[in-house]
């Protein structure tokens, strides 16, 4: 289900099987594969391409007992050149950058935000309040929590864990749920788990299956479980270098 009744959708010629809602109007220049939905008031750029069954400008839906917000959500904003891959699901209030690449079957939601050139992998979820910096590389099957921070040229390896609540539900309706903070050009490596509120610094290295409990700082080297500082980062493996 694509979350809209159908009156809210017409059939359009323009693509097989393509579903437009109210007020989209799309460039010359959008590349549209088949069976596309695309939601009432959805932007999406000139030169932008919208591959096999992507559902774009999606209505937020929230649980019954959700803490998340569906308030005064924007529609989704697609800038030109961009690639929404098969299957991808994008929220409304979502903005993905110029030439961005959101990959085959994930799911951006609503207020998260992924800069120019970054590429969201195959089956990533970027949960809702994310922000993304450019140039950001997330990888196959990662998960970035609401509150998430990534900024420009990090690097996340395939199956990375975010998360955002240390209570695991048992708080409040004060609690503040923190996601992790990643900060430029860090890597994180496959599989790693960052719990909430943590900051990984500037350059700093996560390695494959570490379990990250307390902040890393910049230009640092970590791993294990719970992941323990073992060097700094070499001078030619800063992001400058490989530009």
């Amino acid at each position: 289900m694509t979350g809209a009744p159908a009156s809210r959708l017409r059939a359009s010629d323009r693509a097989p099987g393509l579903l437009l809602g109210a007020g989209v109007e799309l460039p010359d220049g959008v590349e549209l594969g088949g069976h596309v939905v695309i939601h009432p008031g959805t932007d999406v750029g000139d030169g932008a391409r919208i591959q096999d069954g992507a559902v774009l400008g999606k209505p937020v839906v929230l649980g019954p007992r959700s803490r998340a917000s569906a308030a005064t959500v924007a529609p989704l904003r697609i800038a030109p050149g961009a690639t929404i891959g098969a299957g991808a699901v994008l929220v409304a209030g979502a903005v993905i950058g110029e030439h961005a690449v959101i990959g085959d079957q994930a799911h951006v939601r609503e207020r998260a935000m992924v800069g120019a050139e970054s590429v969201i992998g195959r089956g990533s979820a970027v949960d809702n309040d994310v922000s993304v910096g450019s140039r950001v590389k997330v990888q196959t099957g990662c998960y970035l929590t609401a509150r998430t921070v990534v900024e420009d040229d990090v690097f996340v390896a395939p199956g990375v864990t975010t998360t955002n609540d240390h209570t695991m539900g048992r708080h409040g309706p004060g609690h503040e749920l923190r996601g992790a903070v990643l900060r430029r050009a860090c890597r994180v490596g496959g599989g790693a788990v960052l719990l909430p509120g943590v900051e990984v610094g500037e350059e700093a290295f996560v390695a494959a299956g570490a379990v990250v409990v307390r902040d890393v700082a910049p230009r640092t080297v970590v791993m294990g479980v719970p992941a323990r500082e073992t060097r700094a980062v070499l001078d030619g493996d800063l992001a400058d270098r490989w530009r």
